[in-house]
């Protein structure tokens, strides 16, 4: 594995319905250049989302630089490079060794991480995690619900908390920000839905704050408060940028990383 020095990496964040990546300042959290997004094809099959990535990287400044890290931050379980789910893309994806088949296609080494963590990794590095004791759940409301669990700002990878069954349905495909739109709901019906979410995970893990990003967090301020439970709740820092900036950071093997910080790759 390339040993990576650089205050830069490139992260990738590969969802439902889109693809974004950018170039990344591992210093300030911050993108160091456009984001490029490209729409997720159809059936999320694996070598159309590889081409898919494989064509925004080249896009990317030092895109061809490999002392750069490059992260990949994908909605699967994922352990040792293989995908062992498949959530909103195709279900040949389930047993992939994923990660080998996008390091062949981009020629080099890559981390390959579940989507929800890479968030919840960002949330602790550069975010409203950063310095928080006890047990954090972010969670990631988008076309699925993506959930990321950290302990004393420390990743625990792949907590699937999305998939969760509540009256007998999975949980995210009636209350994410995707079933918002598709079943067209008002604020107060989907925080109706989140709330039966959110009080069963206070039920399951008994969490200390709870965090809330995806690209609906910006309208935080329209459900949040409308959340009945009992446990702290709060809009994520960096909402749907989260996804590219934590598989960035995860990506860095050699910069400095917190102390209080792990990867799940």
């Amino acid at each position: 594995m390339t040993k990576h020095t650089h205050a830069t990496a490139i992260g990738i964040d590969i969802g439902g319905t889109g693809i974004k990546g950018a170039t990344v300042d591992l210093e300030k959290g911050v993108f160091l250049s456009d984001r490029i997004k490209i729409a997720t094809p159809e059936g999320g099959k694996p070598d159309d989302i590889v081409s898919v990535v494989a064509d925004i990287v080249s896009q990317l400044p030092s895109s061809d630089d490999e002392s750069i890290a490059l992260g990949v931050a994908f909605p699967a379980i994922v352990k040792h490079g293989r995908t062992l789910s498949a959530a909103n893309v195709s279900d040949e994806w389930i047993g992939l060794k994923a990660e080998k088949r996008f390091e062949k296609a981009l020629g080099r080494d890559i981390t390959f991480v579940n989507d929800a963590d890479a968030a919840g990794f960002a949330e602790a590095r550069f975010g409203a995690a950063t310095d928080v004791d006890g047990l954090t759940l972010v969670t990631t409301l988008g076309t699925g619900i993506g959930t990321a669990l950290l302990f004393d700002g420390v990743l625990v990878p792949n907590a699937e908390l999305g998939h969760i069954e509540i009256d007998g349905r999975d949980i995210e495909t009636v209350a994410s920000y995707g079933a918002k739109e598709r079943d067209d709901l008002s604020w107060e019906e989907w925080a109706a839905l989140l709330t039966s979410f959110y009080k069963r995970l206070e039920r399951l893990i008994a969490p200390d704050l709870f965090i809330v990003g995806g690209g609906v967090s910006k309208h935080h301020e329209e459900f949040l408060p409308l959340i009945d439970i009992d446990t702290p709740i709060i809009p994520a820092k960096h909402r749907n940028k989260a996804g590219i900036l934590g598989a960035a950071a995860m990506a860095d093997r050699g910069h400095a990383v917190p102390d209080k910080a792990t990867h799940g790759a």
